[in-house]
């Protein structure tokens, strides 16, 4: 149980406060809610690029890092298609620093050409080494579209290509700000020890003038649902073939996403698992194979990835891992089977109930989702899943005119 107060600011910034008087640590957690899914089509990866420029200095403090590295704090940040999540960990005598910081580049980010140019220059090198010049590495480039025709998830977090980062301008970079870096398209959170009442005095000290800012409606085009097979192949010079097979699935908070989740685990965690002691071990027809479900706000994704060994060709790796996936659509998953994945899921949870820095973020995100305090009735939604209730999921899922397929070829010439 994860418990915590809630409060809100006159300019709409929702704050949770956490207090875990069992560390000399404290964690400032800032979720903005907006992310790759919210671009322009013809101007993408400007939620990751503005990740990068977040870090660039304020008008106020031109060097992010060094006020924080003289009080033993660190710092880091991460951008989905869904959300932009910023945190920083320090000890708690300093924790004021963390809202400072904060509090400064969310009013008054440095705007400027050379800030944009030099990151700018980063994320175009990270485009490159990550996604262009790296086995597999464009992977998400060419499935995200497969799947995707409609929804803005059909391009990944760093945008659709190199160009969208080179052509972007500082009047896009203000206008971006100005649209989704306020108060009230943020939740912050606050964990560790320090009291609820000093974390509102802070709150209030620091965020409570920053304007509210326009409060827009999100009107994303849905994805419709996929009545036919699709299909792709990439030829490149990658060590192996590879193989993807990925299937529309509910999105975080419809009926039927726990069930899916539980697939993925059933399917592939750890040497037990079906995919692995079926067709690693036993069959001896991949090298290494994966199942994951990318956890997406709106309508989602499963994976089915693997790489088939030398000797053993696509088309059979391909039936082979069908022959998988209707198994679990025929036969319902023996009860011992199920309940060790769900016991997995269930250690996972209490784990994650251990870091100050994981349930600063699941608060914030949960938050976002409408109510924190559903971080609390996990466990007990993986752990009402029945057997029944995942076969019927998976005939919904593992159909053929659901499924996108990548074959990745390794071009031996």
């Amino acid at each position: 149980m994860v418990k915590f107060t809630r409060f809100t600011l006159d300019n709409g910034l929702r704050v949770l406060v956490h207090e875990d008087h069992t560390t000399p640590m404290a964690v400032l957690n800032i979720l903005y809610d907006v992310g790759a899914r919210d671009e322009d089509p013809d101007k993408t990866g400007f939620a990751h690029l503005f990740e990068h420029l977040m870090f660039g200095g304020s008008v106020n403090i031109p060097q992010y890092d060094e006020p924080l590295q003289r009080v033993g704090g660190e710092n880091n940040a991460f951008t989905t298609n869904d959300i932009t999540n910023y945190y920083i960990t320090l000890p708690s005598v300093n924790i004021e620093t963390a809202f400072w910081l904060e509090s400064d580049r969310m009013l008054s980010l440095a705007f400027n050409e050379k800030s944009l140019e030099v990151q700018r220059n980063v994320v175009i090198e990270e485009f490159k080494q990550r996604y262009l010049n790296q086995p597999y590495g464009d992977v998400w480039l060419k499935l995200r579209p497969l799947v995707y025709k409609t929804h803005p998830y059909r391009w990944a977090t760093i945008g659709k290509e190199l160009k969208h980062i080179e052509d972007a301008r500082i009047e896009d970079v203000k206008a971006f700000f100005k649209k989704h870096y306020n108060p009230q398209n943020a939740i912050m959170v606050v964990g560790g020890n320090i009291d609820t009442q000093k974390a509102k005095e802070l709150a209030e000290k620091w965020f409570g003038p920053i304007p509210a800012g326009e409060k827009y409606h999100r009107d994303l085009p849905q994805e419709h649902s996929q009545q036919e097979e699709r299909r792709d192949t990439v030829t490149a010079k990658v060590p192996l073939n590879d193989l993807y097979i990925a299937f529309h699935m509910p999105a975080r908070l419809e009926d039927g996403y726990y069930e899916m989740d539980l697939v993925s685990d059933v399917l592939s965690r750890g040497n037990s698992s079906r995919l692995y002691r079926s067709l690693v071990k036993d069959k001896q027809l991949f090298s290494e194979i994966h199942a994951y479900n990318m956890g997406s706000f709106d309508r989602g994704m499963f994976v089915v990835e693997g790489k088939p060994l030398e000797n053993v060709s696509i088309e059979k790796a391909e039936v082979a891992i069908w022959d998988e996936l209707e198994r679990l659509k025929s036969e319902q998953i023996p009860d011992d089977e199920l309940t060790k994945v769900k016991n997995k899921t269930e250690s996972t949870m209490v784990f994650s109930e251990m870091s100050l820095l994981d349930k600063a973020m699941n608060l914030a995100q949960f938050e976002l989702f409408g109510d924190a305090d559903m971080l609390n009735q996990e466990t007990d939604k993986y752990l009402a899943v029945t057997a029944e209730a995942i076969q019927q999921q998976a005939r919904q899922v593992f159909r053929k005119d659901n499924s996108s397929t990548l074959v990745y070829l390794a071009d031996r010439n």
